[in-house]
């Protein structure tokens, strides 16, 4: 228990410092395609593509125009930074890519748009060695989480805290509706229930400990426990 509210602890500071979107400053500062990117401006995109600007030109937080238009959640500016030829895959240097800014800002659109134009599900991504799917399921956000399995995200990828997509909903949740749909979704899709955290414990001790009981039911009956 003590190793789990030092994680824990570590979680909420790191959280703090996670995503940043553009700052009104950073913006005002904004030009070429970085511009266009925040404005969803798709056709200026495609005017500046064609003039050979770049692509994948990074601000001082290391964010690409591609990056920009997740965050401002312009559908048609990713796609047509895509079609243009920018990279899907691209990390900014807290280390997200645009599949997991937009499934950390419950933005399933533009979750399910990313995976059609490249952006790979399996990436591993935060400071925490994670993915997409890890960072929605943190999060109960079951519609994003539900894409991403759709998507082929790995379902039972364990990030440096010892912790799958699974154990973060239970450990992280609260055990509320969005939690039990989170965690209904990857039991159903298949997700490992055995997977334990370092000290041995595994989700569904974690959810009768917590009196989580339709999340421990729903992990009880995938287990076949």
């Amino acid at each position: 228990m003590k190793r789990i509210l030092a994680l824990l602890a570590i979680v909420v500071a790191t959280q703090a410092q996670a995503q940043t979107a553009p700052s009104a400053s950073e913006i005002a500062r904004y030009h070429g395609l970085h511009r266009a990117a925040h404005l969803g401006d798709a056709e200026g995109i495609r005017q500046l593509a064609a003039s050979g600007a770049d692509l994948d030109a990074r601000d001082a937080a290391g964010r690409t125009p591609a990056h920009v238009a997740a965050f401002a959640s312009h559908d048609d500016a990713l796609r047509a930074l895509a079609e243009a030829g920018a990279d899907m895959n691209a990390l900014e240097n807290r280390i997200y890519d645009v599949l997991t800014i937009a499934a950390v800002a419950n933005d399933p659109e533009m979750v399910t748009l990313a995976m059609a134009l490249g952006n790979r599900p399996d990436l591993i991504t935060s400071v925490y060695d994670g993915t997409a799917l890890i960072a929605a399921a943190d999060l109960g956000y079951d519609d994003v989480v539900g894409r991403l399995i759709a998507g082929g995200a790995p379902l039972d990828h364990v990030n440096n805290l010892g912790w799958t997509a699974l154990m973060e909903a239970v450990v992280l949740g609260d055990g509320g509706p969005d939690y039990v749909a989170t965690v209904r979704a990857l039991v159903n899709a298949g997700a490992d229930t055995g997977i334990p955290d370092r000290d041995g414990v595994t989700p569904l001790q974690h959810a009768d400990a917590r009196g989580y009981r339709e999340i421990a039911e729903i992990i009880r009956s995938g287990s076949g426990n």
